[in-house]
């Protein structure tokens, strides 16, 4: 810990800045173990408290408002892109819309607590053009309160966080390989997984070559766009004849889809 704490108290405001930047904006440099640190070091009176704050959430800010922008000019296939790149793109987007319809901005206050969520709700409130004042406000007060509950922790916690680096020190650059190999593990695991589930469900797909193919050729097929309300808002065209139903409303209109014909499902 005295060797974090030394590089905080001698470059400690620009390292949170940065740290806090790139983390928010999409670059794997973890912001947390630097506030739990700058934390300590303002508990102890090295730091200031007030001047942390205002600096992670003006870095968590301004890591938003480019996401914001990104997600107006470029409207739903960012959310397509951020899928693609996440380790968990099967879920990613759909739980991020779902909180995101129920809550509106509010739960800009909560995303950078959520996995997945504080990357992809900036740019979501930017396709479904939340005024920018209303965003900016709810996405400044939730980086303040995330970057202020770690910085809380680090805080309270600072002798604690000095006995776990004391252990990390003696144990030198064993601690930075079991780091490396924890991370790759769990990398590994999220990748199997997502092959895994892919392998199952392949033999289910369709491509829009061969439905177009059996629609031309006469084939009675009922195709139903399962799309959140947010990405059909977003991009409303719709395959014709096609029935919009969204995985929320099959409980109450179920009956809509006849059970004697073949049936396709399409979503993002």
């Amino acid at each position: 810990m005295d060797s974090t704490i030394g590089v905080l108290v001698r470059y400690g405001y620009l390292v949170v800045f940065g740290s806090v930047l790139a983390e928010q904006i999409g670059i794997p440099i973890p912001a947390i173990p630097f506030l739990l640190a700058a934390g300590a070091a303002a508990g102890s009176g090295k730091l200031s408290l007030g001047l942390l704050l205002v600096l992670s959430g003006v870095a968590s800010l301004m890591a938003d408002m480019v996401w914001y922008v990104v997600g107006r000019l470029g409207g739903a296939k960012v959310l397509g892109w951020l899928c693609r790149i996440s380790l968990e793109p099967d879920s990613c987007v759909r739980r991020t819309e779902n909180i995101f319809s129920k809550h509106g901005s509010r739960s800009l206050m909560v995303a950078k607590f959520i996995p997945g969520f504080s990357t992809i709700a900036p740019p979501l409130a930017g396709i479904v053009r939340m005024p920018l004042g209303q965003f900016v406000l709810y996405s400044a007060l939730g980086g303040l309160f995330w970057a202020g509950a770690f910085i809380a922790l680090g805080w309270v916690f600072s002798y604690q966080l000095e006995i776990v680096a004391e252990y990390a020190v003696r144990f030198g650059s064993w601690t930075l390989i079991l780091i490396g190999v924890a991370l790759a593990a769990w990398v590994a695991w999220k990748f199997i997984s997502r092959q895994r589930f892919l392998r199952k469900i392949r033999i289910a797909r369709i491509s829009p070559e061969e439905l177009k193919a059996k629609l031309d050729g006469g084939e009675q097929i009922l195709i139903v766009d399962v799309r959140d309300r947010i990405d059909f808002e977003a991009e409303p065209t719709i395959i014709p004849g096609a029935l919009h139903l969204t995985i929320e409303d099959m409980d109450s209109r179920h009956q809509e889809i006849p059970r004697e014909r073949e049936i396709v499902l399409y979503c993002t």
